[in-house]
């Protein structure tokens, strides 16, 4: 009996080997249970799409066997959309969709009956029917909601298919010994990775079409001609391998695979006849040309500018109109817009257009809507856009770009040891040929976030002094200190520095060190709030004790006859908006915050904003500071929702898209004026003065405003954030000489 029952099992072992689809066609009535899908992550690509949506939300397609699908929402869950999510780029998953939420997809339904823990690596591990597998429609198509934070590091796919053959890599390979050690790399003979090797292309009917679409592609917004006649006879000497021969672009492609190719047979006897391998030279954009005069000449003309991108050559598109920055809608936003953006500032062709404030959400107004360019313009302005009305766009809909930079190699000559995780440790930098710590006097947050940037990780979070809780076993000796960073250097290197290393504290507990992340925050402070809701007090010194006891009064009150008398105060009320990526917190933790009995709160940074009052030379005629009584959401925009309260010990900070309000009642939202006399004088307000606390745009943290008080009234005009006007402009608001009457304009 046993050995029958032996020969029974082995001969549906055999059954099941040699026929695999025998049971799918005898049970076909049965759903088949879910199986692993081995389908190696590499060879799959996703994306959100549908409508309407956010840039961080939508029906989850995926890319397979060379053809866009949906995924069925039976069985879904929380745990596939985390999966999903971090294919996509982003940290995790706050939701999911279902029932074509986010509209019908077309094509195949790749997926049905998805189920996965959570923590693998991609949804092809999961379990599923398998591949192409569905009893579907799609009226059941899935859909995700990401948590609006980038994965560190995540690189998007920058991968064209051409057909059947591909073009991934392309490179510059300089050929002479002197230039080859020159970074950017300018020139020299393209190449393609073909397999694993790098192979010529033929220059046989070559054009400065072709020359403009690679140098793009190397970061570079121009092309110029080369010497032919060098690499003529550098070519007799080599022995080359032309894997294409024929190239034909139109020049506003953004990469070579866009471009119609002919790649050489097999059998073919000759690949490249009376030809040579095709050479190209670019033109370098200022801020990699080595003229810093021309760098600084050009960029006070620019009419575009990035702002809010963790990287060189990344950020929210804005425009110059008149003498006001804005933004652009990301109506028919594409890769050709976006190509006329990067190479207008210097950059080469666009690597992503990307959409849904992806960068952040800028203020003021948006300038341009619908924007079409062919890619061969000079400026964006040039191209044909809409005028903007207030019912086309919001900043919810802000236009981006990723540009294609030079390769500049900074990130081997820093690197980062002892941490938890991959982004973060101490900043070993690579000096000559040693490596060693940097020391961590006056390491501020300006420094880190060049360290962060040269490692290619985005901002940093937190510029660590004190490193003793990190892995210290294989701590290197001091090779840098006396790092003065002005914050928008792309390497160590380029921030001033003692020539000879000199640090009063040695050793792996004092190294300089980095927490980086992909996100920021950004606060801006509302201007035209400030403007209306300013007025003067004058208030009674027996209502100021706690006040006093703050700081938040003039020093000449310490003299007052108290509590007799008054102090005339500067009132109004504020906003302070988180437009950035991450939510702002404070840098010191809940257990070092600062109980203050007399207001009943919590103080979690020492100086929050400063108020100061500035004569129209400059100077400090009188001043406010404003300890962050509490950082809390008071008011969110429509389906965010709030986060931080301080009330009963509980957490603070702002969330992205809320605000923080001080109205112009609370103690110390206030300057006191008591001692200043009539005439015309700037009022400033800064935000996170001392930067304690990261975020992707300092810039934008002081607002400005004219001021006229005749000893009785106060008005303020012109009220504007810091980056919100050209240059220009800015400097006639500096020399305005005040009003002349009473009467506003």
């Amino acid at each position: 009996m046993e050995q029958s029952q032996r020969w029974q099992c082995i001969f549906i072992l055999f059954v099941a080997v040699w026929f695999p689809s025998l049971p799918a066609q005898t049970t076909t009535s049965v759903r088949p249970s879910p199986t692993p899908t081995p389908q190696s992550p590499e060879h799959l690509k996703f994306r959100l799409a549908g409508h309407p949506r956010k840039h961080n939300e939508g029906r989850i397609e995926v890319f397979y066997k060379g053809e866009w699908g949906t995924i069925c929402d039976d069985d879904f869950s929380l745990a596939n959309a985390h999966v999903l999510c971090r294919q996509l780029g982003f940290v995790s998953a706050t939701g999911w969709a279902h029932s074509a939420k986010y509209g019908k997809g077309t094509g195949k339904i790749w997926l049905d009956n998805v189920q996965c823990s959570g923590s693998e690596r991609s949804i092809s591990v999961c379990k599923s029917r398998g591949w192409g597998s569905s009893d579907c429609t799609h009226d059941e198509d899935a859909g995700v909601i990401c948590k609006d934070e980038r994965l560190p590091g995540f690189v998007d796919s920058n991968i064209i298919e051409v057909l059947s053959r591909r073009v991934e890599e392309v490179r510059l390979r300089p050929v002479v010994a002197v230039a080859s050690k020159r970074v950017p790399v300018t020139e020299g003979v393209v190449e393609v990775r073909y397999k694993d090797s790098w192979v010529q292309v033929c220059d046989n009917g070559w054009t400065p079409k072709n020359s403009r679409v690679v140098c793009g592609m190397m970061g570079f917004p121009h092309e110029r001609k080369v010497n032919k006649n060098f690499y003529k006879l550098y070519a007799e000497r080599q022995k080359n391998y032309f894997l294409v021969h024929s190239v034909a672009c139109l020049g506003t492609e953004v990469h070579l695979a866009a471009c119609p190719l002919e790649f050489n047979q097999a059998n073919a006897t000759e690949t490249c006849p009376g030809g040579m391998p095709a050479a190209v030279s670019c033109v370098p954009g200022p801020d990699y040309a080595q003229n810093r005069a021309l760098k600084k000449k050009l960029k006070a003309l620019r009419t575009v500018r990035l702002k809010g991108g963790a990287r060189p050559g990344e950020g929210r598109v804005e425009v110059l109109k008149g003498t006001e920055w804005g933004t652009v809608c990301d109506d028919r936003w594409n890769l050709q817009a976006a190509s006329v953006v990067c190479r207008e500032l210097g950059y080469g062709s666009a690597k992503l257009a990307l959409t849904g404030a992806r960068m952040g959400q800028g203020i003021g107004p948006i300038h341009m809507n619908d924007v079409q360019c062919t890619g061969q313009e000079r400026s964006l302005w040039n191209c044909r856009f809409k005028n903007i009305t207030a019912e086309d766009c919001k900043h919810t809909e802000d236009a981006a770009v990723r540009c294609n930079v030079p390769y500049m190699g900074f990130e081997k000559t820093v690197r980062l040891v002892g941490g938890r995780s991959e982004y973060e440790g101490r900043v070993e930098v690579r000096v000559g040929q040693r490596w060693g710590s940097v020391c961590s006097e006056g390491w501020t947050t300006k420094e880190a976030m060049v360290a962060c940037r040269q490692l290619g990780m985005g901002f940093s979070m937190h510029a660590i002094t004190e490193t003793w809780y990190w892995d210290g076993s294989n701590v290197t000796n001091m090779v840098m200190s006396g790092v003065k960073c002005t914050g928008d250097e792309l390497s160590l290197s380029q921030c001033q520095q003692h020539k000879t290393v000199s640090c009063p504290k040695t050793g792996a507990r004092f190294a300089a060190g980095v927490i980086c992340s992909e996100t920021a925050s950004d606060l801006v402070l509302n201007a035209p709030l400030v403007q209306q809701t300013v007025y003067i007090e004058d208030r009674p010194l027996h209502m100021l004790y706690c006040a006093a006891e703050e700081d938040c009064l003039s020093s000449t009150a310490a003299n007052a006859n108290w509590p007799y008398g008054h102090r005339r105060l500067l009132r109004f009320s504020s906003e302070i908006h988180n437009i950035g990526r991450a939510d702002f917190r404070p840098k010191a933790g809940r257990h070092s915050w600062v109980w203050h009995a007399c207001h009943g709160h919590y103080h979690s940074m020492d100086i929050f904003t400063h108020y100061d009052l500035l004569s129209i030379n400059g100077t400090k005629v009188a001043e406010g500071h404003k300890a962050s009584f509490c950082l809390e959401d008071s008011d969110c925009h429509e389906g965010v929702s709030k986060r931080y309260e301080c009330a009963n010990f509980g957490e603070q900070g702002i969330t992205v898209g809320c605000w923080d309000s001080y109205r112009h009642d609370i103690d110390c939202q206030w300057i006191d004026i008591t001692d200043v006399k009539p005439g015309n004088y700037i009022l400033q307000v800064v935000i996170n003065p001392n930067y304690e606390v990261s975020e992707s745009d300092f810039t934008n943290n002081a607002m400005k405003c004219n001021c006229k008080y005749d000893g009785h009234r106060i008005w303020l005009h012109n009220c504007h954030i810091g980056d919100a006007f050209s240059e220009e402009a800015e400097r006639k608001f500096e020399k305005y000489p005040g009003q002349l009457n009473n009467q506003i304009s």
